[in-house]
């Protein structure tokens, strides 16, 4: 009203006081831009954040700001600018795409409006129905509260108030916040099927503690034994004895590999044909000992996931395999051994991992070997080795000119945790990738844990 009264009187001076008529135009202009523009991008702000929508909020949040500075200038939205907010609110459910479609809707309400009229007149249920209150319970302030007061007293909560920088500025948030992160995820978890994640978490906020529970692990040895301590930066305590080599044959995930070693072979070939052909070259060292010993990677999935943009079509059953497993840490994928190369004797530092490999090319002769401890075994076509690798291990292919490949495949102990701890394990891995991928340091390759 104020917008059109302005107007008016601004017609009726225009031909005696030009100055006051473009004032009276410019605070119609700023009175307008206020309404039009800042309160329905604030609106498109608040309903992006109750949508949870990350992208939406970004876009709202970015026409704010630009709606904000077009005030100081004191212009008009743009029409462009509105369309993208009714593109908005149209994939959201929030109102309509076209002219048409507002026409429709208006009618349809009319409809309404006349069908609870009658309903209204007839019965009362109609007025039952509005006057019935939500079911609805919101999420306030004192909810998050309790939630955060229930998760330090559980027994991750007390785990991570062990932790040397606990309750100081200098204490990692990443795991600060993860009592409540896993108590908000699996709401009916008991501490006694928590008491091993526990210690994971023990030692990850404190790996140095000469108290810790891994100084006290007799299942592993000093530097110079079979399984040194020293090399573990991921460890959960009491999983039990262990063993260089385990029997493949009891993993049903390994008796299918077998058995589709044939298919694999040919996928393994179709994806290398892919990269001679022209495609992207996705082989790689994943570490620089790996590109020293002529090993190199042909990555499948990373931390457990999917590769953006790897061509899957043209493996499909060895990707129907790899997801029926709970796939761990950087590799699992096809893996080639250049002639008259090893990989020099090392240890991997996660005692929640096993390893197995499938052996696609072998030598001639059985050229190519493994050692894990003190144990030597040779791959053979169609065969898996099983093997857990915070032992010492070192390979070599012997033969001259032939190279080797295998399937690679790192996991979850499967022998040892239980699917629980196995779940809750893959959730802090995947939201530990996600934090370094807010810090700028996550690529495929890289260690996260």
């Amino acid at each position: 009203r104020n917008t059109v009264r302005s107007s008016m009187m601004t017609e009726h001076s225009t031909r005696m006081d030009p100055i006051h008529h473009r004032i009276k135009n410019k605070n119609a202009r700023r009175l307008h831009g206020c309404t039009t523009g800042t309160v329905v991008r604030a609106l498109a702000m608040c309903l992006a954040l109750l949508l949870h929508d990350g992208s939406s909020w970004q876009a709202a949040s970015f026409s704010f700001q630009s709606s904000s500075s077009s005030l100081t200038r004191y212009s008009r939205p743009t029409r462009s600018t509105s369309r993208s907010f009714r593109a908005l609110y149209a994939t959201k459910g929030f109102g309509a795409a076209s002219p048409k479609a507002n026409k429709d809707k208006k009618k349809k309400r009319n409809d309404n409006k006349k069908n609870r009229l009658s309903s209204a007149l007839n019965d009362d249920e109609f007025m039952n129905k509005r006057n019935k209150k939500s079911q609805n319970t919101p999420y306030v302030k004192s909810d998050l509260e309790a939630l955060q007061a229930k998760a330090a007293t559980s027994v991750l909560g007390r785990a991570v108030a062990t932790g040397p920088l606990h309750g100081t500025p200098d204490a990692d948030p990443f795991w600060e916040l993860m009592p409540s992160l896993i108590q908000s995820r699996f709401p009916k978890t008991k501490d006694s099927e928590l008491e091993r994640v526990a210690g994971f978490l023990r030692h990850a906020l404190n790996p140095d503690s000469s108290n810790s529970e891994l100084a006290s692990d007799t299942g592993f040895t000093e530097e110079d034994g079979i399984r040194p301590r020293q090399h573990i930066h991921a460890y959960m305590p009491n999983l039990g004895a262990t063993q260089p080599f385990h029997d493949a044959s009891q993993l049903e995930f390994c008796r299918q590999l077998a058995d589709n070693y044939e298919t694999i072979l040919e996928e393994y070939h179709a994806l290398v044909a892919d990269v001679e052909n022209g495609g992207m070259d996705r082989f790689q060292s994943v570490t620089s000992m790996n590109y020293d010993s002529g090993w190199k990677t042909l990555v499948l999935f990373y931390n457990g996931h999917r590769i953006e943009g790897f061509p899957y079509h043209l493996c499909p059953t060895t990707t129907r395999l790899l997801e029926t497993m709970p796939l761990a840490g950087r590799i699992a994928g096809f893996n080639r051994q250049q002639p008259l190369t090893g990989i020099p004797r090392h240890t991997d530092g996660n005692n929640m991992w096993l390893t197995t490999q499938m052996g696609l090319k072998i030598p001639d002769g059985q050229a190519a070997r493994i050692t894990v401890a003190e144990e030597t075994q040779r791959w053979n076509a169609g065969e898996c080795l099983l093997y857990d690798t915070t032992y010492w291990h070192e390979t070599f292919n012997e033969h001259e000119s032939q190279e080797r490949v295998v399937l690679h495949v790192d996991f979850f102990n499967t022998l040892s945790m239980t699917p629980l701890e196995i779940e809750i394990l893959q959730y802090i891995y995947s939201l530990r990738e996600q934090f370094m991928k807010a810090e700028g340091v996550s690529k495929v390759g890289a260690q996260i844990l």
